[in-house]
């Protein structure tokens, strides 16, 4: 398992608000689905489990029961853990100095800059959408500058923004 050494996660634990452990998969599944919006129209349902690592605790179980009750399922996993069959869209964003089991997704995803990850050594892996997103904290404003260069002169990579961090939402 990768432990993050610039996360910008600002709890531990699953005491955070909706956080807890859920007796069943149906039980979580009902308690994601009572956070939807009554009046969303009956419309398109996605949810995104992240982490930690979100791949420890999602199960086939836990996806039946999502998409039993109407919903697509996204996951931003930093690779330790191979994905199960059945989740809808696959992020994957690896941490320097932890394994990459899963190699293959939807979307790779690689904070920018970090020692001894070069975006060289992931071109070749089977994602359909490469993203630099740049290294938030003390340095975010050089690490955007680096990134859109970067993305600049290697079109194969695109940038990834955390926008409410831009907006001062969060």
């Amino acid at each position: 398992m990768a432990v993050c050494r610039f996360c910008d996660t600002d709890f531990v634990g699953v005491d955070g608000v909706g956080g807890g452990k859920f007796a069943s998969a149906e039980d979580l599944a009902a308690a994601v689905d009572g956070k939807w919006p009554a009046d969303s129209g009956g419309g398109w349902k996605f949810v995104v489990c992240t982490g930690g690592e979100p791949l420890l605790q999602l199960d086939a179980a836990a996806i039946k029961a999502l998409h039993g009750r109407g919903f697509e399922i996204a996951v931003e996993t930093n690779g330790t853990v191979a994905a199960p069959d059945g989740i809808d869209w696959v992020c994957v964003s690896p941490k320097a100095g932890a394994p990459m089991i899963q190699r293959s997704g939807d979307e790779l995803k690689l904070v920018f800059p970090q020692i001894g990850f070069d975006p060289p050594q992931f071109e070749g892996l089977a994602f359909r959408n490469f993203f630099l997103q740049p290294m938030d904290g003390p340095n975010r404003v050089r690490n955007t500058q680096l990134a859109v260069q970067y993305c600049l002169d290697h079109p194969q990579w695109r940038l990834s923004l955390q926008t409410h961090k831009i907006l001062g939402i969060a």
